[in-house]
């Protein structure tokens, strides 16, 4: 699953992300997340867990992540 090759990131301006070195990073952070979020998932299978419910608590705890820094502007 390959597909964050193809995403083009933007500033919140909606200016392209074009810097070689930063495509890499984010590239690699989410190779590195996608990783950890299907090695979780199939452990909390393997203990009996319900793959809906995990995948809940995994989109919450996605949704509680908080920016720490201001807005641009």
């Amino acid at each position: 699953m390959s597909h964050d090759k193809t995403i083009i990131w933007r500033s919140s301006k909606g200016e392209v992300i074009a810097c070689v070195e930063k495509n890499k990073v984010l590239r690699e952070n989410l190779d590195e997340i996608r990783q950890i979020c299907q090695d979780a998932l199939e452990d909390a299978v393997l203990m009996g867990c319900d793959e809906q419910q995990f995948r809940v608590v995994l989109a919450e705890l996605l949704d509680s992540l908080a920016n720490p820094y201001p807005p641009e502007g």
